[in-house]
């Protein structure tokens, strides 16, 4: 190294008189590291490289898959039902919670999700999911849903919709004020954020891989004239580039000579704030798909006094409303299948985040004189009492 930039220094050759002696490095803001709203890019960005996404959708997605559902048919509760049977084994691969999950997290990531139904003689058989990225919506002459095209190479079947009765294809979608027949990802919202916090990640990665020391810029300090020549600077900046750029080179000491110095000019952490900067970009993204930062174990977020209440306020302005929204949707599908006007309730005693307001709601349903026990059921999210119910559904009850 001391004979090359010697050798570089002592050199003779064309000076190039429009660079000034000292010379300096600026750079420009890159474009985005993902340009896709939704899709596979996003999913792949997002789900897939990111730890605070990838988190924030599992703990939605299992919390709301893990709810169980009490079947209200005609008002009555009824255990057994065949709409339960089919949710609890909707297919020969997947159970109830399984396929719930994945409902949950095509909902989170991309805004559609869809469920294909098998049905023989008006009697369901299996439920499916497919993946949003392969289903298209084709619009009808008045421009409503004609039907879903499901493209798996160059295989395409093609699923009609008819104006009454059932549909093979249950498309949930989130609201887009802007889309008719799509929904918007909550991940896409957070997409800046995601930028931000992949792009913090990729800068924390690169100043360990360079020893963690930032970058700088080698100046020149001439004497008069007597710049660096066009191939001087060539030979100088490959060689930089050769022997001491990656973490293999790191801590590799570098000696100067003939006027140069070395200039940091990145800014450090601190001056740029990187660390809060990031945080801030992670709890950002919690916000977008519904999780409260202290379950995720984010610094600096005092919204909730302690874990318990963070974590009821996350099954009630989360998990419930995307649960009951995504039931409701399915208890309307399967209507035509039944005789019974169904009903899909959350059995709310089950779910250990909510065991203190449900002890209190108890207690104070339990103590009105004034309510009779059927009424008392009801106020507590129970029908009526009535005998199990077997057969097709179309028993009378």
């Amino acid at each position: 190294m001391p004979g090359i930039l010697g050798r570089l220094i002592g050199g003779k050759g064309r000076k190039k008189a429009a660079r000034p002696a000292p010379f300096v490095a600026f750079h420009q803001p890159a474009p985005g590291l993902f340009r896709e709203r939704a899709g596979a890019g996003l999913v792949r960005a997002g789900y897939h490289r990111n730890a605070i996404v990838h988190r924030s959708v599992r703990l939605v997605a299992e919390a709301a898959a893990s709810v169980t559902w009490t079947i209200l048919a005609d008002g009555a509760e009824r255990r057994d039902h065949p709409a339960e049977q089919l949710l609890r084994r909707p297919n020969p691969r997947q159970s109830g919670p399984e396929l719930m999950e994945a409902v949950y997290g095509h909902l989170l990531l991309s805004g559609n999700a869809y469920c294909a139904l098998l049905a023989e003689a008006d009697a369901p058989r299996e439920i499916h999911v497919l993946r949003p990225d392969r289903v298209s919506v084709v619009t009808g002459p008045d421009g409503w849903p004609a039907g879903y095209e499901y493209a798996v190479g160059a295989s395409v079947t093609r699923f009609g919709v008819e104006p009454s009765g059932l549909s093979p294809i249950l498309h949930l979608r989130l609201f887009d004020p802007l889309e008719d027949h799509y929904g918007f990802a909550p991940l896409a919202a957070a997409q800046v954020a995601l930028e931000m916090h992949e792009a913090a990640s990729r800068w924390n990665k690169a100043l360990l891989d360079n020893s963690a020391r930032p970058s700088g810029a080698l100046v020149y300090a001439s004497q008069g004239n007597d710049n660096l020549s066009d191939d001087q600077f060539d030979r100088l900046k490959a060689e930089l580039e050769t022997a001491f750029q990656g973490s293999g080179n790191a801590g590799r000491p570098i000696l100067l000579e003939g006027g140069l110095d070395w200039k940091p000019l990145s800014l450090t952490p601190k001056d740029m704030d990187f660390l809060e900067a990031r945080a801030g970009a992670a709890r950002e993204i919690a916000l977008a798909l519904g999780v409260p930062p202290l379950l995720l174990g984010l610094p600096g977020d005092n919204t909730h006094a302690n874990y318990a209440e963070a974590n009821r306020a996350f099954w009630r302005t989360t998990v419930l409303p995307l649960a009951s929204r995504t039931m409701a949707a399915m208890a309307h599908w399967l209507q035509p299948l039944f005789a019974e006007t169904l009903r899909f309730e959350p059995d709310l005693d089950r779910i250990e985040a909510l065991a203190a307001e449900r002890a209190a709601l108890w207690k104070r349903v339990g103590e009105a004189p004034f309510l009779t026990e059927e009424e008392k059921r009801e106020a507590l999210g129970y029908g009526r009492r009535t005998a199990p119910l077997t057969g097709t559904g179309r028993e009378e009850a």
